[in-house]
């Protein structure tokens, strides 16, 4: 029987496919890659596998393997670049290089294959440069991104936008309770990112004719489950597909929050004592309402962030799916909830006072650059904009994001 070493050493990793059904049609559009340990051994559920490959110390690694094992099978059975593959990927592999041995099938992939790339929404609490890193990367390829397990977490609504997914797939749990109100703020979320963004929704675990009705009504137009197939080999015959759109991607944009949003708003001069106003009513509109936001904020020095600021983030943190504070001199973890991350001088961000509010259904942005000021602290002078528009407001976040270096997290497949 195979341990996980051998299992790795020797690639012994093989891929299903799920098909993925058009709902007003039928037809099949693509296929899920969903990856298995040998057969009969304990390491074939993919919940073993990476589980045995985290403690060995390989997870990204395995990551590599089992989505390579997933393009080979793609490319040896034909697959032209209008059928759709769905591949899985733990975005904290994207730190770690392609394994030489795999590099010439992952190359051919890149080329031959239009892949859409699944990545779960909770990664991003423990390592969102990665993600976001990893979902630029996929799409300098030309390929799309999915984020998985929709409504399964309430931290996927507030951070659907910073992934800006092609394809939403609504956990499988909302089709079996389609009368709970919870199940409604969750496609009433996703159906506005969709009508705004031009996103495809997939409707994952369908069962029964019944669900089929049910994921229509949730907006889905695509559907995936048991009712349409099982994973298993792909058929000798591959349908001939229409390639789902892509939306408007993301550039890798390194300006700063402020620098991201002066550009395109008019810039205000203002003291430090006004601009405390401003900022602490945005701090209060992540800390109200049924669907709290995420709150980003940027600090010139530790000095501004006051034990009454680390009380009034550490209040936010307890209910808001993601609370962030950067800045020179503070921690990773500068009040109890609050990630955080220190920036050293010649970081392009340090001086900026930033805070950043985003949710699914409001944005708001203050940014702001300190002039440099001797005088009383009060006094000091800073140039600011302010913004309610979405689009720059996430281009803010995804710059402020990036400063966050990871946490340990245990992941897996299901």
């Amino acid at each position: 029987m195979p341990d996980i070493r051998e299992v790795l050493d020797r690639r012994l990793v093989t891929p299903l496919f799920q098909p993925l059904v058009d709902l007003t049609f039928g037809r099949v559009l693509g296929f899920e890659a969903l990856s298995r340990g040998p057969a009969g051994t304990p390491l074939e559920t993919p919940s073993a596998l990476f589980a045995a490959a985290r403690a060995a110390g390989r997870q990204d690694e395995l990551d590599w393997v089992c989505r390579a094992a997933a393009y080979r099978a793609a490319l040896a059975a034909g697959f032209g670049p209008e059928l759709n593959l769905f591949v899985n990927m733990e975005p904290t592999a994207w730190r770690a290089a392609c394994p030489p041995d795999l590099l010439p099938v992952v190359r051919q992939a890149r080329h031959r294959l239009r892949v859409i790339t699944e990545m779960t929404e909770r990664v991003i609490a423990h390592d969102p440069a990665a993600l976001l890193a990893a979902t630029a990367s996929c799409r300098e390829s030309g390929w799309g991104v999915a984020l998985d397990d929709v409504g399964a977490d309430p931290m996927s609504l507030a951070l659907m936008p910073f992934v800006h997914p092609d394809v939403v797939k609504l956990d499988m749990q909302l089709l079996r309770s389609p009368d709970d109100p919870e199940t409604a703020r969750v496609v009433a979320a996703v159906a506005a990112y969709a009508e705004s963004s031009g996103a495809i929704v997939l409707a994952e675990g369908i069962e029964t004719a019944e669900q089929v009705d049910v994921a229509r009504s949730m907006g889905a137009t695509v559907g995936q489950g048991f009712w349409f197939g099982p994973p298993a080999d792909l058929p000798a015959d591959l349908p001939f597909a229409i390639p789902l759109p892509f939306v408007p991607g993301t550039t890798g944009d390194t300006r700063t929050p402020f620098q991201v949003i002066a550009a395109e708003r008019p810039v205000t001069r203002t003291s430090k004592a006004q601009l405390t106003s401003m900022s602490r009513h945005l701090e209060a509109l992540a800390g109200d309402g049924p669907e709290p936001p995420v709150l980003l904020a940027c600090f010139p020095d530790a000095c501004h962030f006051t034990p009454a600021t680390a009380a009034r983030l550490t209040r936010i943190a307890a209910h808001s799916p993601f609370v962030a504070a950067v800045g020179a001199g503070l921690s990773d973890e500068p009040a109890p909830g609050v990630r955080g991350a220190h920036l050293d001088g010649a970081d392009s961000m340090h001086g900026e006072w930033n805070v950043i509010v985003v949710g699914p259904h409001r944005a708001a942005a203050l940014v702001a650059r300190d002039l440099g000021d001797d005088g009383p602290d009060g006094d000091r002078r800073f140039d600011f904009a302010l913004t309610h528009d979405r689009r720059l407001v996430v281009a803010a976040a995804r710059s402020l994001l990036r400063c966050l270096a990871p946490v340990a997290v245990l992941t897996g497949r299901g």
